[in-house]
């Protein structure tokens, strides 16, 4: 699995950047968001990353941010919802929006994205109601937020649940790395 990419971004191409890491390039499909932050061509870049294997391709998709890799992974994971439609949602409105969107049981505002049709928009709010509210990582962006990120991941992984994961991960230090992280929360959670 590839979890982060850092190199040389070498081609910008909406939707599509191609980043050199250790002389091999990455085609990478990044939403707007992403897209409209990247530094100039040449410059070094680390985008966090969910690599997808199909039977006629492999795809990688590349976030500045841990919250929009979150959203990404809840959005396709929605029935009727490809990697494709995530994309646009994430390209047309923040990760907040979003959220706030799904709680107050927005649908008309998610019919604005391209793509998004009043049944696709009535799914995605029934279906992420309470699964981004409250979401650790929604307003922050960076090291610690993709460390709370991967933190967050391994918890669940380990059979806790998002409420009592996400609880641990809040109560850290926001510069703890994940091994450390990992090892506190666990610790936490086992009193």
């Amino acid at each position: 699995m590839i979890g982060r990419l850092h190199g040389k971004l070498i081609e910008k191409t909406p939707p599509q950047v191609l980043v050199d890491v250790g002389g091999v390039g990455y085609e990478v499909d990044v939403p707007m968001s992403t897209f409209c932050n990247l530094p100039a061509e040449g410059s070094e870049i680390t985008l966090l990353t969910h690599f997808i294997v199909r039977e006629d391709a492999q795809l990688l998709y590349g976030f500045a941010t841990a919250a929009e890799r979150q959203t990404f992974r809840a959005l396709i994971r929605i029935s009727g919802v490809g990697p494709r439609i995530a994309l646009a949602v994430l390209s047309g409105m923040s990760t907040q929006d979003l959220a706030d969107a799904v709680e107050q049981g927005n649908a008309t505002l998610l019919t604005r994205v391209p793509g998004i049709g009043k049944k696709t928009a009535d799914r995605l709010v029934l279906e992420l109601k309470g699964k981004l509210a409250g979401n650790a990582f929604a307003p922050a962006g960076g090291a610690a937020s993709a460390a709370q990120a991967d933190i967050l991941s391994a918890l669940m992984a380990l059979g806790y649940s998002e409420r009592e994961a996400q609880a641990s991960v809040r109560a850290l230090p926001a510069e703890v790395t994940v091994s450390e992280g990992i090892r506190l929360a666990l610790k936490a959670l086992a009193r």
